[in-house]
């Protein structure tokens, strides 16, 4: 198999503001891997959070590119731990692989990933729209230029958090989520979910640091009057079990976890504990979107609205239309790249 892949700058339709930053292109690597003429893709986003840059990222490919080389094609659960042996820390740019080899695999079998990773029936769950922390008359304006959504995810870490769930409350009835990223202490969190439920809000996702301690996260776990959903406190297949009881649920992205092959696993381990599970996303392009939707199946919640932020696709695939999520003819992932 041959290793490639392109340097990707995304532009946005509008400015994206979290708690912890403003972006207005999305850097991200398009990973090619192909055999005997055919192609599958996979993407991962540069991400200042988790410390991954271009060069970063290239020089882990680079160092697994020769063995690649040397396999012939194979399921991609065999070539993840080809990979990993190679490059055990850097999940990042395992995931681009594992989601190129799933696209590729499927493409040369004649199946869909779903297929492959033993998900054999959609289902019915929607995918949220974000709407990135601006000010409330530019939310509102973004809301209204999307608004056929039937979940939104609102990112908070301000000063006037609830003023802004109320205002955007005020014009719509559709579910409202939020999200924190990390930006809320114990008690801002507890004293803000009495005021969101009372506004309709079904979870809060990582109100707390990631590095928060276990008492902290079990206070806000045993007071919060929502469910607390866990993001950036869940990164790999070892936090799973170290969720359990201080979060009601995981959000699982293939980038942080290292691809669709430990996301299953966590997303199935999750679902043992008794946890509700969440596929989410970096703002990325159809390629990374289209993999991440194949887990639809093991999902409670699902935010895939990454390439609807952008301005301009590099792929076409997976279509998240007004949350639903419309699956592409082609196999693997479905992915047809466009440039």
């Amino acid at each position: 198999m041959k290793l490639e892949w392109r340097r990707v700058s995304l532009p946005l339709k509008d400015p994206f503001t979290i708690a912890r930053g403003t972006l207005h292109h999305q850097q991200c690597l398009i990973v090619i891997l192909t055999q005997d003429g055919v192609s599958g893709f996979g993407e991962v986003t540069c991400n200042n959070y988790y410390g991954h840059t271009y060069e970063s990222l290239e020089a882990a490919l680079n160092l697994v590119r020769d063995t690649i080389a040397e396999q012939p094609l194979m399921h991609p659960r065999e070539l993840y731990k080809v990979c990993q042996a190679v490059i055990p820390t850097d999940r990042f740019a395992l995931s681009a692989i594992d989601g190129a080899a799933y696209d590729l695999y499927g493409k040369t079998q004649g199946i869909r990933t779903t297929e492959i990773l033993g998900l054999n029936t959609a289902a019915e769950t929607r995918s949220s729209y974000t709407l990135g922390i601006a000010s409330i008359e530019e939310m509102i304006r973004k809301y209204r230029d999307q608004p056929d959504w039937p979940v939104y995810k609102i990112k908070l870490g301000t000063p006037r958090d609830l003023e802004i769930v109320q205002a955007l409350r005020a014009v719509t009835e559709a579910t409202i989520r939020v999200d924190a990223n990390c930006a809320w202490t114990v008690e801002q969190t507890i004293t803000n979910s009495h005021a969101l439920r009372e506004l309709g809000v079904e979870f809060i996702e990582q109100p707390l640091p990631a590095d928060a301690s276990p008492a902290a996260q079990r206070e806000v776990f045993e007071q919060s009057a929502l469910p607390v959903i866990a993001d950036e406190s869940c990164r790999t297949e070892e936090d799973v079990a170290r969720c359990e009881g201080l979060f009601h649920g995981i959000n699982v992205k293939l980038c942080k976890c290292g691809g669709l092959t430990p996301a299953s696993r966590m997303l199935q381990q999750a679902r043992a504990l008794g946890m509700k599970t969440m596929v989410g996303c970096m703002i990325e392009s159809t390629v990374g979107i289209s993999a991440a939707a194949q887990l639809l199946p093991l999902l409670d919640y699902a935010d895939f609205d990454g390439a609807n932020l952008l301005a301009e696709d590099v792929a076409r695939g997976v279509r998240i239309h007004n949350g639903e999520v419309e699956f592409s003819n082609v196999y693997g992932n479905g992915i047809e790249l466009l440039i």
